[in-house]
């Protein structure tokens, strides 16, 4: 696959206890991206944080560690395939945000075998 040197950046911030079909959202969200042909995703788990649902503080501290804790999903593609892919995901994220910025993608290679 090639990516163009001009490409977008798709952050998902999402709670860890959600969810969609029983499983975690951002598993679904992961395996969406890939049948959908992106050229790649990133969970990362957060140690703090708060949104929209709850101004509780949200932390990975052993006194007071939390069920729900950050997570954001990254997805690096063209704008108009991570715009095809909003449509596709909109419906099934009820709290959360999702951001699109311009990203300068340098390569994109696969390890040759």
């Amino acid at each position: 696959m090639h990516l163009p040197e001009e490409g977008s950046l798709m952050r998902i911030f999402i709670g860890e206890s959600d969810k969609y079909a029983g499983k975690p959202l951002y598993e679904w969200l992961v395996l969406q991206a890939r049948d959908q042909g992106l050229a790649g995703a990133t969970v990362l788990r957060g140690i703090m944080g708060f949104g929209a649902n709850t101004r509780v503080i949200q932390t990975f501290k052993i006194e007071r560690l939390s069920e729900d804790l950050p997570i954001i999903v990254e997805i690096v593609d063209t704008k108009e395939n991570l715009e095809k892919f909003l449509d596709l995901i909109d419906p099934h994220i009820k709290a959360g945000m999702v951001t699109l910025e311009k990203a300068e993608i340098k390569f994109y290679r696969a390890e040759k075998k």
